[in-house]
């Protein structure tokens, strides 16, 4: 042990000396710090004014005054999804799909306020997230600190020495490896003081060592690789070489294949196709803003019989409420059937994808960083699926309100003249069916459960490149 700290010492002393580590790891833990402390700010940020909206929103819906129901329907309200505690690290998914949905009667809307989809072509590049950070550069810059950490000692001839002198290849690795681990780790420590702040603002304290944990262990992979590929590498040159190549592929290529193969094996269907077909099955059901349609005959028929009357205007209710509710659940219907099958061919593709985790550890710690922040496709979905649970309540209770709190004739005749078009408004106090909607992430025990397939990817790339390093360590000359 005492020979394998000497060995460690003996790096940093060299890097110290060279000051080209020594820039490199500081350049990476600015960055880091950088992307953390921004990062952090817009997140708080963006969840002061996400709940001040979403109070601000129900406000408004309370406050309008006296309306036709299905005025109100169409009014519609928006409902907001703040960030989880762990997103000033790892946004996740959110920066495409959006946070925030407009809800109302008759259709779906997508999420929206995406800042990825606000952004320009090039000021996307400018947004670095610290997941993206440590991800994606931190490796790099692990391979720029220790590409030659054996090449160098091969090129002097002080390896050959060593070994001679009776100090054992694993001694000599051994340093070297934790040498490169703590320069990763230093670039690990913002990740680590912004899980703990995000500990004091709710966020579970085992998720949090999780988190920190899975990124260890991804630093600690590309320590392995950096040291093995110097490690099987005669001169410094080839090894720097075939580093950025591995990275290349691991952190660029990889990811992308994954999801070029995703969308190649589960396709799914464009827009413009889902709107047409959707349009299609809609226009079967009829329009429920016409209550004189064909397709609502039996509906009017069976309710006649249900209450004795010759004649809808006879009807204890009002027939156009009727047709407004039966009309929305069976719209609703069809609008979760093509939703439903949206979201499953999205996370079809998204779970094709993750599998190439045993192909790049770069796809493993991504997947395992969102699961574990809770920003990941799943929870978009349950997001999206919240929403229009809100948004069907809301709109059923107006069409319950126009049915039974409307008189039928006011409602007919409402167009005739401005005192029929006041008769047809009902009073403001009915406009309290808005719930509250506070969006959470999963349980800590649900996130972790379905993160360990991917921390099973981690550990076998970790076992993977001990194995050749301790292989490669047998020809260590």
């Amino acid at each position: 042990m005492n020979i394998i700290k000497l060995v460690m010492r003996d790096e940093w002393r060299y890097w110290r000396r060279t000051r080209v580590a020594t820039t490199v790891v500081l350049i990476g833990l600015v960055l880091s710090l950088a992307s953390v402390v921004i990062n952090a700010v817009e997140m708080r940020q963006a969840s002061a004014e996400r709940a001040e909206l979403q109070k601000v929103s129900e406000a408004n819906f309370l406050d309008q005054p006296d309306r036709h129901p299905h005025r109100m329907v169409h009014y519609g309200h928006y409902v907001f999804r703040a960030p989880s505690p762990l997103s000033i690290i790892d946004p996740g998914v959110d920066a495409y799909t959006g946070t925030a949905i407009f809800l109302e009667g008759h259709q779906q809307n997508s999420a929206m306020f995406a800042d990825q989809r606000q952004s320009s072509g090039m000021t996307r590049f400018s947004s670095l997230s610290p997941a993206f950070m440590l991800q994606v550069i931190v490796p790099l810059l692990l391979i720029l600190v220790g590409y030659s950490c054996i090449t160098r000692e091969k090129e002097a001839g002080t390896l050959h020495v060593l070994i001679t002198q009776g100090v054992k290849a694993r001694h000599i690795l051994g340093g070297k490896f934790l040498s490169l681990f703590g320069s990763g780790l230093l670039m690990l420590a913002p990740l680590i003081l912004a899980s703990l702040w995000a500990v004091l603002n709710g966020e579970s304290f085992l998720i949090s060592a999780s988190f920190i944990l899975g990124y260890t262990i991804y630093i600690l992979i590309w320590s392995a690789i950096v040291l093995w590929v110097s490690t099987i590498s005669s001169r410094s040159n080839a090894s720097f070489a075939i580093l950025i190549g591995l990275w290349v592929i691991l952190c660029i290529l990889v990811p992308r294949i994954g999801s070029s193969t995703a969308a190649t094996f589960v396709s799914s269907p464009s827009k413009l196709e889902t709107d047409f077909a959707v349009r299609e099955e809609l226009r079967a059901l009829g329009d429920g803003h016409n209550a004189s349609d064909p397709a609502f005959e039996k509906l009017k028929q069976d309710l006649l019989d249900q209450y004795g009357v010759d004649d809808i205007s006879e009807l204890p209710l009002n027939f156009r409420g009727v047709v407004a509710t039966y009309s929305e659940k069976k719209l609703t219907d069809v609008l979760n059937k093509y939703a439903d099958n949206r979201m499953d061919e999205e996370l079809a593709q998204a779970k094709i994808a993750r599998e190439f985790g045993w192909l790049s550890p770069m796809v493993s710690i991504r997947t395992f960083s969102m699961m574990i922040s809770g920003t990941n496709l799943e929870t978009h979905h349950r997001f999206l699926r919240e929403a229009e649970n809100l948004r069907f309540d809301f709109v059923q209770a107006l069409n319950h309100v126009h049915a039974h709190d409307l008189d039928y004739d006011a409602d007919v005749n409402r167009y005739k003249n401005d005192e029929t078009a006041i008769a047809a408004r009902v009073d403001a106090s009915h406009w309290d069916v808005l719930s509250d909607f506070s969006f959470e992430p999963e349980s800590s025990g649900f996130r972790l459960d379905h993160s360990l397939h991917y921390s099973l990817q981690l550990l076998f790339w970790f076992g993977l490149m001990l194995l050749l390093i301790k292989k490669a360590s047998r020809r260590i000359l």
